[in-house]
């Protein structure tokens, strides 16, 4: 019987340590491209049965005896999954679902080359996936690529839809819309007529929801939506720029996401001014840092469990029905108020 090819063999093989070759393996950050590459395909070339992609890296095929039936989800994501990512808590809980019938879910980042080309990464084989789960993949001819797979495939949030049809897939949002137009209500309520939104509109679906509701929200509210106020940027250079030139501030700032209302925080805090003092600002996901940060941060709560119940729900619907008609799923959001805009409602109304 040949002898088992371990970690550590793959690691004496390249001169480097078993941590780096654990970490190739495993899709794990911190590891420069080329090194990933390099280790993966001694990792095929030495028949490691027991790495999980068995792709075909430069010629090299996966051992025949080593392929097995289609129980792996294979989940493609625009960048790093860390803690703070909302996707993080709901893969957490789809890969308990999944692992109870019988699947894995392997990892396989997607970088700018792959975009530019059109190209799968390496680590991922079509002969072993079942279906496709998509996370930050908001590239729409990189999106439409996949969906020509001929696999299951699940985008949670998708790239922009906007005179385009929908992708011929199905699709996983959080409520975009409920809670934004409550907050913008709330805040008429107690007096604020300027508003402004801060964040890129088309940088996926669910960020251009927000904004609509904004404005949605806004007109009903009888205001007008005044782009004197707005930033169309995630970036923080340019969003610090944009704050910085307005002639005057708005009361509050609705930001796409927390970390965009984080970067907002900072630019304020350069500028002198202070939250709740002089602005108010909410974000949206309910990241572990918004209730930490000072003040802690208003925000939009995703329900990260019941997202990952629908997504187990839709991609094993379609694995075994293909023919489904393609579904749209949205699950609940909830106003999370904390000091960024004053504390709750009923106590500044007491």
């Amino acid at each position: 019987m040949p002898k088992r090819v371990t970690i550590q063999d793959i690691a004496d093989a390249l001169g480097v340590s078993r941590n780096t070759v654990s970490k190739a393996i495993n899709n794990a950050a911190g590891l420069a491209d080329a090194t990933r590459e390099k280790i993966l395909q001694k990792a095929v070339e030495m028949g490691y049965k027991q790495f999980s992609y068995f792709h075909t890296v430069s010629g090299f095929s996966a051992p025949p005896e080593a392929r097995a039936p289609k129980r792996e989800i294979a989940l493609l994501s625009g960048k790093f999954l860390n803690q703070s990512h909302f996707a993080s808590a709901m893969l957490d809980s789809f890969q308990q679902e999944i692992s109870e019938l019988g699947y894995t879910v392997n990892t396989h980042r997607i970088r700018e080359e792959h975009l530019k080309k059109r190209a799968l990464p390496a680590t991922f084989c079509r002969e072993r996936a079942a279906a496709i789960l998509c996370m930050e993949v908001f590239d729409r001819p990189y999106a439409e690529m996949l969906c020509g797979l001929g696999l299951p495939t699940l985008f949670v949030d998708a790239p922009a839809t906007f005179g385009e049809a929908a992708l011929p897939a199905d699709r996983l949002y959080m409520d975009n819309t409920a809670e934004v137009a409550r907050f913008v209500r709330e805040m008429t309520a107690r007096g604020k007529t300027r508003i402004g939104f801060v964040g890129h509109r088309l940088h996926c679906q669910s960020f251009f929801e927000r904004y609509a509701a904004f404005q949605y929200a806004m007109l009903m509210s009888g205001l007008p939506v005044e782009e004197r106020y707005c930033v169309d940027s995630n970036d923080r250079g340019t969003i610090t720029a944009g704050v910085q030139a307005m002639a005057e501030l708005p009361e509050v700032f609705l930001c796409a996401n927390d970390f965009v209302a984080m970067d907002v925080l900072h630019v304020l805090r350069d500028m002198g001014k202070s939250v709740p003092g002089d602005v108010w600002l909410c974000g949206f996901d309910d990241s572990p840092e918004s209730g930490l940060i000072s003040p802690p941060l208003t925000t939009i709560h995703i329900h990260t469990q019941i997202m990952a119940f629908s997504a187990v729900h839709l991609l094993f619907s379609r694995i075994k029905e293909p023919n489904l008609d393609y579904r749209e799923i949205r699950t609940q959001t909830d106003l999370i108020w904390r000091e960024s805009t004053g504390g709750k409602p009923e106590e500044l109304r007491t």
